[in-house]
């Protein structure tokens, strides 16, 4: 009773607050709602209420308006000329009757063929005649970087295809071979892609016991018991059964829709769903992997509806923890006992709720150090008609959630967000956050929410020690400018160029390439490590640390993040208008520290456990780029 009557008065206090006036100015940063009312909802998403329509100068909704006329063209969106438009994503049908028809799917970064470029793998959905053999299934890409800007899709040569509805992708060199390898998680069977070092991949999953069957989503590898071998984590979304299907929405007369976003009938979901169930599997160095799911704690007994994982060290003793983001319910945190087993600090952390005690449907998760204070920090995109949390890492396992008081909650509101990263996109040393948006609901285009079904990303600057967060103006044909259904994101560096550049898997529509052409000519640097005897081969789990001009900062080797989707392993900094780096530090999984001291900036180091800085394939890269 007592809870029930704390959250009532949370919630209260929080509409109450956000009771303020429309902006239609078409600035950004005037974004705002008006409350018209708040409910619990028993069905549908996790939201704050129902907000007045936020439209732009021009009367159009700012999710699809906003944009200014002049100002810095930071991306540029230039898909069609690298060749990635000749592929397209599908899902479902375009009425999105059913959730499993609007969730979106994930992109991976890897060199999958070690030339020292970043290759792209889309994953695609599917159609429920192409799953029942009535027509042929949509197939995922595998572009490969022709060095020159543009890319080729060899997935069919490669055997990465899928041909299964598929959600999520993670990378991670899970036999510790020197080659990446793909987990692409689907409805129906999962797949583990091992590298064959030719150009080609072998579906191992059934061999190695990683398949599930049902609906699987954002999966990470990492090594939670420190062996030196790469475990994997799976989250579970909706346990879906096309035998007996939630009712679709109907617009016929007299029809009783149980499902409804503003009224308006639409899909089903999550919420009042059964959930599906979380798997930790153990890596037995044998080519086959034990799922230790319940035994380590982290199976998911309450089946939350969780979409992106990503194991991360976050209290620095070496050990890797476990985060999930999970949608319209409570997000997890667990912390690594060093003993193979987790303990769920979910609730006390502060990272399973936002300030106001409310759930909230988180899709992506950005990982990052945005304060270079070394600790790691958490943004995660929410539904429309609610804001996007910060969680702040305070130490000793604490978390505040303080997006409202960093004054970046509210413009935030009418986007419904999926792929959330921090960059830094302008390498001056502070990790800026990019969120990638698009609706569930192809309904809202037909009404007056201001809200879209396609819709653009947002960037938020980060103005340096963390303190202020600004938007960066979506300047009129530019990259911040496209209006998309996105869903999925990758981040890292295509062209080795040294800025981070963006990859979106839009649903049922072509990609976008976001390429980074930011004016600043600040300096970088950019690491690619590669693991000792002790530790994964590809060095997940290693934390670096570099300082420049005084400014330390934090890189993690991670895979999985974002939403669904796997970012560019090599760890990249920033360092504005340094021209030396001082120092980098380096915390191996196996547990060793190590030290060096590059002898330049602006150019990608390949550095091995024990040895330092090593020759490799970015000699050369370096070498044509005049480094």
């Amino acid at each position: 009773m007592y809870k029930t009557a704390f959250f009532l008065l949370c919630l209260c206090t929080f509409m109450q607050a956000q009771q303020t006036s429309v902006g239609a100015s078409g600035d950004p940063n005037s974004v705002s709602g008006t409350v018209l009312s708040g409910q619990l909802r028993q069905s549908g998403s996790a939201t704050a209420g129902v907000f007045a329509p936020v439209l732009d100068s021009e009367k159009r909704p700012i999710t699809a308006g906003g944009f200014v006329k002049d100002g810095p063209v930071v991306f540029e969106d230039i898909a069609a000329k690298a060749g990635l438009t000749s592929w397209q994503h599908t899902m479902g049908t375009p009425q999105k009757n059913y959730i499993i028809e609007t969730t979106g799917s994930g992109v991976a970064l890897l060199d999958y063929d070690n030339d020292g470029w970043l290759d792209i793998y889309m994953v695609n959905g599917s159609t429920y005649d192409a799953i029942t053999g009535k027509t042929t299934p949509p197939h995922a890409a595998l572009f490969h970087n022709n060095h020159d800007g543009t890319f080729t899709n060899v997935a069919e040569k490669a055997g990465v295809t899928n041909d299964r509805w598929g959600f999520g992708a993670a990378v991670g060199d899970f036999d510790n071979d020197g080659w990446p390898d793909i987990y692409v998680s689907n409805f129906g069977g999962n797949r583990l892609y091992r590298n064959n070092h030719d150009g080609t991949f072998t579906d191992v999953a059934e061999k190695a016991g990683v398949t599930l069957g049902n609906w699987s989503t954002g999966a990470t590898f990492g090594d939670y018991d420190g062996d030196g071998k790469l475990d994997l984590f799976v989250p579970g979304y909706i346990h879906w059964d096309w035998n007996h299907l939630p009712p679709a929405p109907s617009t016929a007369p007299n029809a009783i829709n149980s499902c409804q976003f503003r009224g308006v009938p639409v899909m089903c979901g999550p919420r009042g769903l059964k959930g599906e169930g979380d798997h930790l599997f153990h890596n037995n160095g044998d080519g086959t992997f034990t799922d230790v799911s319940a035994k380590a704690g982290v199976s998911d007994p309450h089946h939350y509806y969780g979409f992106t994982a990503v194991f991360v060290d976050l209290d620095d003793n070496g050990k890797m923890d476990l985060v999930v983001s999970d949608d319209s319910t409570p997000n997890y945190l667990y912390i690594n006992n060093g003993d193979s087993t987790f303990s769920d600090s979910s609730l006390v952390s502060g990272l399973s709720l936002n300030r106001y005690g409310e759930e909230q449907a988180n899709m992506g998760l950005a990982v990052g150090d945005y304060l270079n204070n070394g600790r790691i920090d958490f943004y995660t995109g929410t539904f429309s008609d609610d804001y996007k949390p910060l969680f702040r890492n305070d130490g000793h396992g604490i978390y505040t959630e303080i997006a409202t008081s960093m004054g970046i909650a509210q413009p935030t509101y009418p986007f419904l967000t999926w792929a959330t990263e921090f960059i830094d996109y302008d390498n001056d040393g502070w990790k800026d956050i990019f969120a990638v948006n698009g609706h569930v609901y192809p309904q809202v285009d037909q009404h007056n929410f201001g809200t879209t079904f396609a819709q653009r990303p947002f960037l938020f600057h980060n103005g340096g020690k963390g303190e202020k967060f600004t938007l960066v103006p979506p300047v009129e044909g530019s990259g911040l400018a496209i209006v998309v259904p996105g869903r999925g994101a990758a981040f890292g560096d295509l062209f080795n160029d040294g800025k981070i550049d963006v990859v979106i898997n839009c649903i049922d529509h072509v990609p976008v390439l976001l390429k980074n052409v930011a004016p600043d000519k600040h300096h970088w640097l950019a690491l690619q490590l590669v693991g000792g005897p002790k530790s994964p081969r590809d060095a997940v789990g290693a934390i670096v640390y570099l300082t420049a001009d005084g400014l330390r900062q934090r890189g993690d080797v991670l895979s999985g993040g974002s939403y669904e989707s796997s970012n560019d392993q090599r760890v990249h900094f920033g360092i504005g208008d340094s021209t030396k780096v001082e120092d980098v530090e380096i915390h191996w999984p196996s547990g060793a520290v190590q030290h060096i001291a590059p002898p330049s900036v602006d150019r990608f180091f390949e550095v091995e456990e024990g040895k330092g800085i090593v020759p490799s394939v970015y000699d050369k890269i370096a070498q044509n780029s005049g480094k």
